[in-house]
């Protein structure tokens, strides 16, 4: 087979630079009517800026003015006086408590499960440095590494600590009974 030269058969035909480039022609329907436009608008101005005030009301005669009669002729606004401002300081009020319902079985807090002791560990340290006691469980026959808070004897203590551990952006943490 011969050796081809592909380099020169893919440029084709030359154009001849007799051809000239067509020239840019300047917008002048665009032109005029930015100008006519422009010169409106400060017409208007002008006309607006040469427009007379408007006449100013004639002045009506002056008559005697009632409304200082009215003035005088106003009485006094009365005097209230509220009953509840006397009867309320002398008032009492019994609320009666309702009894905490103390659970049998305490609540306890998870604040994550993990699959090495580091992790745990450092997820101990951070509950710890919220002034938290904490403690890492490993479930028998399971690899998993829980940090476990409580037990609790009232719902409202666990709330309470889950909440000051969100505040510290530790998340997620989950309250529930303790099997036993």
């Amino acid at each position: 087979m011969a050796n081809r030269d592909y380099v020169r058969r893919g440029q084709g035909k030359r154009k001849s630079p007799s051809r000239k480039k067509p020239q840019k022609r300047f917008p002048w329907k665009a032109a005029i009517a930015a100008i006519l436009l422009t010169g409106g608008f400060g017409y208007g101005l002008y006309i607006l800026s040469t427009d007379p005030e408007p006449p100013k009301p004639a002045p009506v005669a002056s008559k005697p003015k009632p409304e200082a009669k009215k003035a005088e002729q106003i009485p006094p606004p009365p005097t209230e006086e509220w009953e509840y401002v006397k009867s309320l300081p002398q008032k009492e009020i019994e609320v009666e408590a309702k009894d905490l319902v103390v659970s049998e079985i305490p609540y306890i807090m998870q604040c994550g499960a993990f699959k090495t002791l580091k992790q745990a560990e450092n997820r101990k340290v951070d509950i710890a440095f919220q002034g938290i006691n904490s403690q890492i469980r490993k479930k028998e026959g399971s690899s998993w590494f829980k940090v476990v808070l409580g037990p609790y004897k009232f719902k409202r203590d666990a709330e309470k600590d889950k909440h000051k551990l969100q505040r510290a952006k530790i998340e997620p943490c989950a309250i529930w009974k303790e099997a036993q």
